[in-house]
């Protein structure tokens, strides 16, 4: 059988980095091939760099057939699920992955709502007005795709938001271990000349770039307003505190027995304003 290559499957998938490609070639060289290629009818779905080194070598390998898939997206589906479950996919790929597989889930959710309300318009009288066939319920929830790959929830809201905004440079620093996803996404706010720079300055120049993204975030925020002690909403200030005060409870304490007497001169002020009144009409 002659094998063929699908280029968007065969790129579906991280490719190796030079170390791990090169501990692969070692291992098939050393061992053989014990691992079997899986076809979908001719075409190769898992096993690209195996094959490829088999060919190069002259090394023998075996082949199996995956009987379930149905389409294209059949196989993605099982591709992602596949790397999903290997323990040397980093963070970052397994977010990527998830995302890929909620994308076509949902799509596929959509086409099949599509089908079924056409087949029911063919079959059946319209629907009432505001009424529509239901969407099958897909999972495709924030927590149900940080479960499949095994990240948080805030991981995967990091995630996206690089692949939305950061610039092919970026991207492929976060891939390398240059810089961690935390931070990526926080430099992924920049403008894309300013994210090519920051690749370009290195590792530490990306790490105190996201530093003084944050810095600047965190002085722009108002201040949270302090939480009013009790008696400054109209209680009874403590008088022999079980405890002793500390600092900005004292001040505080100090605050409310001024603003007493002070509401206290006031009262002593009018009462000399008006007696100063009665003595003027008297006079």
């Amino acid at each position: 059988m002659q094998i063929k290559i699908n280029d968007v499957l065969k790129a579906y998938i991280e490719p190796l980095t030079e170390a791990e490609h090169a501990a692969l070639e070692r291992s098939l060289l050393a061992e053989g091939c014990r691992d079997a290629l899986v076809l979908w009818d001719d075409i190769l779905v898992d096993g690209h760099n195996r094959y490829a080194i088999c060919q190069q070598h002259g090394i023998p390998f075996k082949v199996i057939q995956n009987t379930t898939f149905k389409s294209m997206e059949d196989v993605m589906l099982w591709m992602i699920d596949n790397h999903l479950g290997r323990r040397s996919v980093s963070d970052f790929q397994r977010g990527v992955l998830a995302l890929r597989k909620k994308d076509i889930l949902a799509q596929r959710a959509e086409e099949m709502a599509a089908r079924a309300q056409a087949e029911d318009a063919a079959i059946a009288p319209p629907e009432p007005e505001g009424e529509a066939p239901v969407a099958p319920k897909v999972r495709t929830s924030r927590e149900d795709i940080a479960r499949a790959a095994r990240l948080s929830t805030n991981t995967i809201s990091q995630i996206e938001k690089i692949q939305k905004t950061a610039t092919p440079e970026l991207v492929e620093a976060v891939r390398a271990g240059t810089i961690s996803i935390n931070a990526a996404a926080t430099v992924a706010s920049l403008p894309p000349e300013d994210q090519v720079q920051a690749v370009a300055g290195g590792k530490k120049f990306l790490q105190q770039a996201a530093k003084e993204i944050r810095e600047q975030r965190a002085a722009s925020r108002p201040p949270k307003p302090a939480k009013p002690a009790p008696w400054e909403d109209g209680g009874e200030p403590p008088s022999l505190p079980s405890q002793p005060l500390t600092e900005v409870e004292h001040l505080r304490a100090e605050v409310a027995q001024l603003k007493e007497k002070n509401a206290a001169l006031r009262a002593e002020n009018a009462e000399l304003r008006e007696r100063i009144a009665q003595l003027v009409d008297a006079s």
